[in-house]
């Protein structure tokens, strides 16, 4: 998957894998980060970094594989501090993370079923952006556009 630098419009390799102790431990004493991501270490615990510089973390996420709702349930999602908003240097962090939970979700059946429930300010941003559909407090996504986020964000189409 890339990432691309926002100035320069460079392409820079990123990869997504699952979190260590040891990588908890270190992003508790990383001021880039709000949330206390030790209380998520019960559910799939993701980092995205770039290839070049694997000990930063810019992005996080839990997600709690709800077989019986045939979904994943996107718990929590982070981006480092510095990589948010108008002064960010790296885009598609957030895309790529979705996309990544979107990928888990067809390879164990669930149809791209993926489901969020979001801040009230980032409704409208994960509705657009994203293709989420409103499920009463819920957002999710499935089936095609699913698809599409995968192509896009991970395989680089």
């Amino acid at each position: 998957m890339k990432l691309t630098h926002k100035l320069t419009k460079q392409s820079i390799e990123a990869e997504i894998s699952l979190t260590t102790n040891e990588d908890i431990s270190k992003i508790m004493e990383d001021d880039g980060f709000a949330f206390d991501w030790s209380t998520e270490k019960q559910y799939e615990l993701y980092k995205l970094y770039t290839i070049s510089n694997k000990e930063q973390i810019l992005g996080l996420m839990s997600l709690i594989d709800l077989r019986n709702g045939y979904r994943i349930h996107l718990n929590l999602l982070e981006i480092r501090v510095d990589q948010q908003g108008k002064n960010k240097q790296l885009d598609h962090i957030t895309g790529c993370l979705i996309a990544y939970a979107a990928s888990e979700a067809i390879k164990r059946g669930y149809y791209g079923f993926v489901s969020l429930e979001p801040k009230t300010q980032l409704i409208n941003h994960y509705q657009q952006k994203y293709g989420f559909k409103r499920y009463g407090r819920y957002l999710a996504i499935d089936g095609h556009i699913s698809q599409t986020l995968v192509h896009k964000y991970l395989n680089n189409e």
